[in-house]
């Protein structure tokens, strides 16, 4: 395999940076569009969701007391509590880690989420970059992180690519003397989460584990995620967190959805973005002019095709957001990232996209 290139960022806002802080829900924000540029899965949160988060409003007079929720993560990934941290989201953890782990050396593995550049550089890093390549399906090459980069950070499945990295090669990565941080966001979104590695925590020398609960439950508003970390990098990430930093609906939902119940739920709602993923493959292989990056594994797939911003443009015209790639470190202006959702709107879309090409499909 062709190693991916390392290189460090351009800083300043010179021309050819990228906006590391533009996100999929710029696109729909203000506009009655159907949606395909943000990554929550649609239809949600569930009912039975809504009713459990709108019981706790009663309790807001008190301060949150997280201890149930960090319990039932704990049990859900069968770690020790004192392995687990709840945060706003996985956007918060970022910050954290940005703020509490000392590094000499970190490196973001790209084209991935660009929050965990931005808060590095926040942080008064300078963040080497390790771009993988569409030639090698943006597949990570672990001998392409440089030997002392002291911090690492990798998405699994990755966004935007979609790629599943196999959990060895990931965890080839972890040496003492690294912190070696996994954001597994869309991870609960995979049939069986294959390629996990939340189950090595404390195992492995250095990994962290990120994860969110608002992509599958639609609680991106909510603002709950977690992170699993050996006890001391837990202990320093907390210090670095503000007092209550978590709602108490949201502690309620992050409980809610750690149930047996709820991880059946989940479990089901995966092979279902499997099906409907598939279906919009098999949709978008009849354009001989888009080509798909993969193989895809999440709730979404990153497309190449010309004239891209005029095609994002003409889909708007007709109803439909989607995701601009160039925002991304390592891909330019011709991708385009898509939200996998039901079959009917899959379809709705590629008619519209058909009118946008100019061309039926094959």
């Amino acid at each position: 395999m062709t190693g991916p290139a390392l290189s460090a960022p351009r800083t300043g806002p010179g021309a050819g940076e990228v906006d590391l802080r533009h996100h999929g829900d710029a696109e729909v924000r203000g506009a009655a569009l159907t949606d395909l540029a943000v990554n929550v899965r649609a239809g949600t949160p569930p009912a039975w969701l809504k009713a459990e988060i709108a019981a706790s409003l009663d309790g807001l007079a008190a301060y949150p007391d997280g201890r149930a929720a960090r319990r039932a993560v704990a049990v859900r990934h069968g770690l020790p509590e004192r392995r687990v941290l709840l945060t706003a989201g996985a956007a918060e953890a970022f910050v954290l880690l940005a703020r509490a782990v000392r590094a000499r050396r970190p490196v973001v593995v790209h084209p991935q989420f660009t929050e965990p550049e931005a808060a590095l550089r926040d942080a008064g890093y300078t963040v080497g970059r390790v771009l993988l390549a569409e030639r090698d399906g943006f597949r990570l090459d672990p001998a392409a992180v440089p030997d002392d980069a002291d911090l690492v950070v990798v998405g699994n499945p990755t966004n935007p690519t979609s790629v599943l990295h196999p959990a060895a090669a990931l965890a080839s990565l972890a040496r003492p003397g690294r912190t070696l941080v996994v954001d597994e966001a869309f991870m609960d979104a995979v049939p069986g989460e294959r390629e996990s590695l939340a189950g090595r925590v404390g195992a492995l020398p250095g990994l962290v584990v990120l994860r969110s609960l608002t992509k599958t439950w639609g609680l991106a508003g909510l603002r709950i995620g977690y992170v699993l970390a050996d006890e001391g990098t837990v202990a320093e990430l907390e210090r670095a967190q503000p007092l209550w930093p978590v709602s108490s609906p949201a502690l309620v939902a992050a409980e809610a959805c750690c149930a047996p119940t709820a991880l059946a739920e989940a479990a089901a709602a995966a092979e279902e973005i499997a099906a409907d993923r598939a279906h919009l493959l098999a949709r978008l292989g009849a354009f001989p002019e888009v080509a798909v990056a993969g193989p895809a594994a999440g709730p979404f797939v990153l497309v190449r095709l010309p004239g891209a911003a005029a095609v994002r443009a003409g889909l708007r015209t007709r109803g439909f957001a989607v995701r601009r790639g160039d925002t991304f470190p390592g891909l330019g202006p011709e991708w385009l990232r898509l939200a996998v959702r039901d079959r009917a709107t899959t379809d709705r879309f590629v008619a519209a996209l058909a009118d946008v090409l100019g061309a039926a499909p094959r």
